[in-house]
């Protein structure tokens, strides 16, 4: 009896990336450990998508260097890799956005491979034209193909957290993320996933698509701690990996300067949904 096929899986990772570190490439690793794991699935990318800087976080520099960073930090993978759509966006873009890009162009590049039937004849023309036309009015009325990869967004506990937070998400881009994309978590000791997924109703509706990935080999290296630091002077080395040590210290990126940027701005998503909030209570 053949094994049933398995459906393909490409990790997203957003966030700040403010330095990339060594637990960032460590998170991809175990979701992609996990998934392969359950049978049902095959990680075949991971994908890091620095934020841009309209997001207005607190001492985030440059997406600029953050990328490129990023970028150092992948070169020796064979299957991580940075794109840097959202941070070259000028506003500020929701993570489902973001997910929703990305899954489009994976069916865009899945369309453009199948989307040539080869004609019995050839120099027909009108024979042509007849059948793209008819392949074309398919692709609208049918579903995503089942070959498509599927893009799931890959986050740490803290993330899945912070959905509640109130005005951080909207409610409906949470439900978007879970419900239509799927959620790999990757959870640290002293966090407890499960009962902050049973204590939501709209993570507790779709837990079917939420995977929760067990951190054994603990690991509490965070861009934060990074950060904090490089500001006493002290050795991040087997903290980030070294050409992303070689380049802070090249350009000289964190310093208590740089960690007082965006210093009394709210954060964009705050910003937005706390006035999209404000704007349905005055309407109502």
């Amino acid at each position: 009896m053949e094994s049933p096929q398995k459906t393909e899986v490409v990790l997203l990772a957003c966030g700040s990336f403010n330095p990339v570190t060594n637990m960032h490439l460590r998170l991809f690793e175990l979701a992609k450990d996990h998934m392969n794991a359950t049978g049902k699935y095959r990680v075949i990318k991971g994908i890091i998508s620095p934020v841009g800087d309209a997001y207005k976080k607190k001492g985030l520099i440059s997406a600029h260097h953050r990328v490129i960073m990023a970028q150092l930090a992948t070169q020796t993978s064979s299957w991580v890799e940075v794109d840097t759509w959202e941070s070259l966006q000028k506003e500020w873009v929701e993570t489902a956005k973001v997910l929703r890009h990305h899954q489009e162009k994976l069916e865009a590049r899945g369309c453009e491979q199948q989307d040539s039937p080869v004609l019995e004849r050839p120099g027909r023309k009108r024979k042509w034209a007849e059948q793209r036309s008819e392949l074309n009015q398919k692709k609208t009325l049918e579903p995503q193909r089942k070959d498509v990869p599927e893009v799931k967004l890959l986050c740490g506990a803290d993330l899945l957290e912070s959905f509640g937070v109130p005005n951080l998400w909207k409610r409906e881009d949470i439900a978007n993320i879970v419900g239509d994309y799927g959620l790999v978590c990757v959870t640290r000791a002293g966090n407890d996933a499960q009962r902050f997924i049973y204590e939501s109703d709209v993570l507790w509706r779709h837990q079917a698509n939420i995977h929760l990935v067990n951190e054994w080999i603990t690991n509490d290296i965070s861009s934060t701690k990074i950060r904090r630091a490089l500001r006493r002077s002290q050795s991040i080395r087997y903290l980030v990996p070294d050409l992303v040590q070689e380049y802070i210290e090249k350009h000289n990126l964190y310093s208590a300067e740089s960690e007082e940027r965006n210093v009394g701005v709210i954060l964009a998503p705050l910003q937005r949904n706390t006035a999209a909030t404000n704007s349905r209570t005055t309407t109502a």
